[in-house]
């Protein structure tokens, strides 16, 4: 029988007991239908409605499970509302969690999926999303600000922070140099100058022992769920479904730092080596990925369809279905054997002083990882088109001014008044955001 290993009621944890799964169900159903912004929207979106608004989960365990699933292959938000609802509800609450986190973006890129295949670009769509990226952005900003102040405690955690910003927006540090790096200045810190770091209360009060035997039955279990059903769809429909499974399964292990690590790189394969779509087509990916909730990773599905589509024939729309089922197994089956296998040990982590403090210093870059992410969404929220430019190390991401979307910058200023000052939830925002979007499109 499984048991959760949610937080209770205790001296070192002042929170309210953990949901049921029932309870838990309409939350995480919420949190994937609006999970608009990319990882740094999704985030603030958990942060939001698990932390300050439930307190389902403490402010530090949060930031702990989200180092965790930094440093892990594959979309970290998924990865973390897979975590959560393993903290909550055990391993059927991380199921339910992550299932639902990508369900709804899966639907909804299918259905344009779809739409693309038959008609081409879908304007009114973009248009209703526009609105809500925008109100993204300012809950994105709203969520930065209070993360930073609750994770950055002292001046080794500010600099750590700008050294992570820097590294990544302007020297595009690949994410795990930057995570090994923080982590041995805060391992470092704890081991020579203890004093300096904050108390983190009693850790692990709730942590069970890990049984060795048990981690490597549930590692073969989600291993066989993820590579079984690849193998039998590529042996019974060869050709595209086994291109499609070997090189989706790939680009899950090397996933490290989110899909924009490996957007490029998908892109050029997808087009140059599988020639699955046209580069133009890949383009119109992105975007439909950008604009729907759920994962940007979540392109690989309208890649996936139209590369199985376009070789269907007479059976095209079937083709393209058992296409995109078959990117979005190789995609998100592995973030679950990740978070299950490894989940138990980082529970432990946080029973040491130096190991804690070596997640201290993830945490503080993690801030100014979420700080890049945020900017670049920014940039391409009000801007059309912005590129990047490198100068020797040196990247440097310039907005073409001409692009600058006004209706953008108007829609951003509403949801900043809506939520800093209305104090409106995250719902209303977004639909509101998504009406005046319309009305503005309608009457341009």
């Amino acid at each position: 029988m499984d048991t959760s290993p949610a937080d209770t009621p205790n001296a070192a944890t002042d929170r309210p007991p953990a949901p049921s799964l029932g309870e838990a169900l309409p939350v995480w159903t919420k949190i994937g239908i609006i999970s608009f912004g990319g990882p740094a929207g999704q985030i603030a979106l958990m942060h939001r409605e698990l932390v300050e608004e439930r307190g389902w989960i403490g402010h530090e365990r949060f930031l702990h499970a989200l180092n965790f699933c930094m440093l892990l292959p594959g979309p970290e938000a998924m990865q973390l509302a897979t975590y959560v609802g393993w903290r909550l509800n055990g391993t059927l609450g991380g199921i339910v969690a992550g299932l639902l986190f990508v369900l709804p973006g899966a639907a909804v890129v299918l259905a344009l999926s779809i739409a693309y295949a038959w008609y081409g670009q879908t304007p009114v769509v973009e248009a209703a999303f526009l609105g809500i990226k925008a109100a993204v952005l300012v809950i994105v900003v709203d969520a930065l600000l209070k993360v930073a102040k609750r994770a950055l405690h002292g001046a080794h955690a500010w600099a750590i922070a700008a050294l992570a910003f820097i590294a990544i927006f302007l020297f595009a540090v690949p994410f795990p140099i930057i995570v090994a790096l923080s982590a041995l200045a805060g391992y470092l810190l704890a081991r020579i100058a203890p004093e300096s770091l904050p108390e983190t209360g009693t850790p692990a009060l709730d942590a069970e022992p890990v049984s060795h035997i048990k981690t490597m039955h549930t590692a073969c279990l989600w291993l066989a769920i993820w590579i079984v059903p690849l193998v039998v769809a590529s042996l019974l429909f060869p050709s595209v479904f086994s291109d499609l499974s070997v090189f989706f399964s790939k680009l899950a292990i090397v996933t490290f730092g989110g899909a924009y690590a490996v957007l490029a790189y998908m892109a050029q394969q997808a087009v140059e080596t599988y020639g699955w779509l046209s580069a133009p087509e890949m383009l119109d990916g992105l975007g439909l990925a950008e604009t729907t909730p759920g994962p940007l990773i979540l392109v690989t599905e309208f890649v996936g369809f139209l590369g199985a589509y376009r070789q269907g024939g007479e059976t095209a729309l079937a083709y393209g279905l058992l296409g995109a089922l078959i990117t979005l197994w190789a995609t998100f089956a592995p973030c679950f054997l990740w978070i299950f296998t490894g989940a138990p040990y980082v529970e432990q982590l946080r029973a040491n002083p130096k190991l804690a403090g070596a997640l201290r210093g993830v945490t503080a870059a993690v801030v100014g990882v979420i700080l890049n992410l945020s900017l670049w969404f920014a940039l391409h929220v009000i801007f059309k088109t912005v590129t990047a430019t490198d100068y020797g190390p040196l990247r440097l991401w310039a907005p073409e001014l001409s692009s600058f979307q006004w209706d953008a910058a108007l829609l951003s200023v509403l949801a900043a008044i809506l939520i800093f000052a209305a104090r409106l939830g995250t719902l209303t925002t977004l639909a509101i955001c998504a009406g005046a979007s319309l009305t503005l499109s309608a009457l341009l």
